[in-house]
Parts: structure tokens; sequence; C-alpha cells
């Protein structure tokens, strides 16, 4: 029976991750090691003997920034059609011979969270800085948001929406159903941490404030799906299998 999947890709490293920065709408490229780390991600889970099979990739949510861009431009998933962006940097030298009819759509609801005020600094600094200014130092983003930014509400907003447009265009169709007869029906989301944090949560029903009990590291893979081949049951996939033909 077909049980479809969403795979979360965070962007590969940046100067600013590398420092522990939040990075919004700050559109800074990735590092050289960020790419090459990616090439690698796609080269070991892209194929049609891996964990991400592109031929059963029904759509493809890319953030506006670039550095989400450039990483699914690395990834190398053999995309036929052009991008919906001008590319930021060279192919892969070697292009994939996946036959992926996805379309990719640049998806502002998958953004990474509106840091306002706290923009290029690190947590540290964040809680140094409202205690200067008489505010709690005990400062948590899943429960007190960004101030300028966006709260927990506003993304939770935003977030529940693209899961509802996945599970009711995408993923409920097929769900269930003979894998022989049901087109395909995963899905691939590629943004950034926070966010796909978020994203999980949500997922699985769980609020924000709550606060996330897993990490995403940059240019890391995770896999969400669901119970029993069953709409109602989203779960959190902790391993998943390559596929064997």
């Amino acid at each position: 029976m077909t049980t479809p999947r969403v795979f979360i890709v965070r962007h590969g490293e940046t100067e600013w991750s590398l420092d522990g920065r939040h990075t919004g709408s700050t559109d800074i490229p990735l590092t050289s090691n960020g790419e090459k780390r990616v090439k690698a991600t796609g080269k070991a889970l892209v194929g049609d003997d891996r964990l991400i099979v592109p031929k059963q990739l029904a759509h493809i949510y890319v953030s506006p920034r670039k550095r989400a861009q450039r990483t699914f431009e690395l990834l190398n998933l053999g995309i036929k059609d052009p991008l919906p962006w001008k590319a930021h940097g060279l192919r892969p030298e070697e292009l994939s011979p996946n036959d992926c009819t996805a379309r990719v759509e640049v998806a502002e609801d998958i953004r990474e969270w509106d840091y306002g005020n706290y923009e290029g600094i690190t947590s540290a600094q964040i809680r140094d800085e409202r205690e200067n200014q008489g505010l709690n130092r005990d400062w948590d983003i899943w429960r007190d948001g960004c101030v300028g930014g966006e709260s927990p509400e506003d993304v939770t907003e935003r977030v529940d929406r693209l899961i509802k447009e996945i599970r009711d265009r995408w993923q409920a169709p097929v769900i269930g159903k003979p894998k022989g007869n049901a087109p395909q029906g995963d899905v691939l989301v590629v943004a950034h941490g926070h966010i796909l944090r978020a994203f999980a949560m949500r997922w699985v029903g769980k609020e924000l404030p709550d606060g996330p009990a897993f990490l995403l590291e940059a240019g890391g893979v995770g896999t969400l799906s669901y119970e029993h081949h069953s709409i109602d049951e989203p779960a959190i996939l902790l391993g998943g299998a390559f596929i064997v033909s």
C-alpha cells in the first residue's frame, strides 16, 4: 500500500550558520564546504535505489532564499523543466540521469522565521540585548517569537497552510492505494532550520511553545510520513529504508 512521504531538507552551511547567527531574510551564499556536503548528500540519498526517488516526487517546494535554492540545485534531482529562478551557480559536474517530472515551486510559506530585531545575531546576544532592554532574559523563540518579527502563532499559521495543501493536493489522493496503481505522492521541501523544525512539529500536531526535541543540521535531511497508511495519522519517520526494485 502507498504511504507517501515528505522529505525536508535544510539548506547547506553558510558563514552565519557556522557562527550561530539567526539568518532570516538576509540572503548569504553557501560556503564552499557547504556546497560540497550538499553534493555528497545528493549522491548518497537521491536516485532510483536511494531514499529520495525523483520519479516518485509529486511536487517540490523551495524557499525564496537563494541559499535554499542553491541547495536544491546541488541535490541534482534531474529536473527537466527550467527552474523558477536564475541558477545561483554552476550545475553539478555530472548531470543526474534521474527522470523527475515534479514541478518546482518557490513557496513563501516555507521561508525562514522572520527574526525581526534579532536578524544576524546569536541567541546569547539576543538574551543580553533583552536584559539591557528590561525584558525577560530567559528567551525562547518557540515560546516568545522575535521582537519586530514573527510570533509562534504567525509561523504556525503559514506552516499549517502548507501542510494542508500538501495533504489535500498531493497525498490524500494516493495514500493507502495499491503501489502499482497510485500516482507518485512524495513531496520535497527545501528550506531552513527553524521553519523546518516548526513544520515537523505541526506535521504531528504539536504546539510550537512546547519546543522541538529534535535538530536538523545544515544540509540535513528529515522524513515525515504517516502510520497505518492513514492521512489522519501523521508521523515523523525516524529511519527510512532505501528503495529496492
